[in-house]
């Protein structure tokens, strides 16, 4: 797998989703794929103060499709308001944290990348929105929009608020009667929106999906925004 769990695939409509929910549980939780390339989404219940990370069915955060974990692997640990990631020698292979082999137990941040074996994974902290903060681990673009296109991306976003099914971006004309623009102000903005994320030359009809991807990812917008 790749360092980047959420890259690797682009991700769907519907994993963003339940990223956007599991950061409203007010709860710490990691983010990673498994060997099919699924998300998988593993809250750290504030309830709990330790867990193990491992090959075996009893770890915690079973990473069974990954022949570089060992049995126990790794331990997540709370300690205060924090977690923290340790090793202590455990693993055959080394877990790793932001590229650097973890000796003793490391403090985690939000956003940290964490490597188990071959398995990445990213941690998000007990925040609104902390998923999306992850994101410049993921995406390297340094994107420049003007406020009106920022709130044109944000009224495309918007149907991803409350976390309904089978949710698609808004239409031109959705954007268009929310932020009183005309259709073709509204595609002007959005064809601004594409060159600036690096996604003019997708499919016409995968556009709009990677760009509502993209603006999630990079913290361009927020659940708050919508």
């Amino acid at each position: 797998m790749t360092d980047s769990p959420l890259a690797a695939h682009a991700s769907s409509p519907s994993e963003l989703k339940e990223r956007i929910e599991a950061s409203r549980q007010g709860t710490a939780f990691l983010v990673y794929r498994d060997g099919q390339g699924r998300q998988r989404i593993h809250p750290l219940a504030d309830t709990d103060s330790r867990a193990t990370v491992g090959r075996v069915a009893t770890a915690d955060v079973t990473i069974d499709w990954d022949d570089h974990v060992s049995r126990l692997h790794a331990i997540l640990e709370r300690v205060g308001e924090d977690w923290t990631v340790a090793d202590d020698g455990l693993s055959r292979n080394g877990t790793f944290r932001n590229g650097e082999r973890v000796s003793g137990h490391h403090r985690l941040r939000d956003g940290d990348m964490l490597r188990f074996g071959q398995t990445a994974a990213v941690f998000c902290h007990a925040q609104d929105d902390s998923w999306s903060e992850t994101a410049m681990h993921e995406v390297a673009v340094d994107v420049q929009v003007s406020p009106a296109q920022r709130r044109v991306l944000a009224a495309l976003c918007r149907p991803y608020k409350d976390g309904t099914p089978y949710v698609v971006a808004a239409t031109n004309k959705q954007i268009a009667e929310q932020e009183f623009l005309s259709v073709d102000v509204v595609k002007t903005h959005l064809r601004a929106l594409y060159r600036a994320f690096g996604i003019e030359q997708l499919p016409q009809n995968r556009k709009r999906t990677r760009l509502v991807e993209l603006a999630f990812q990079t913290g361009m917008i927020r659940a708050r925004d919508l």
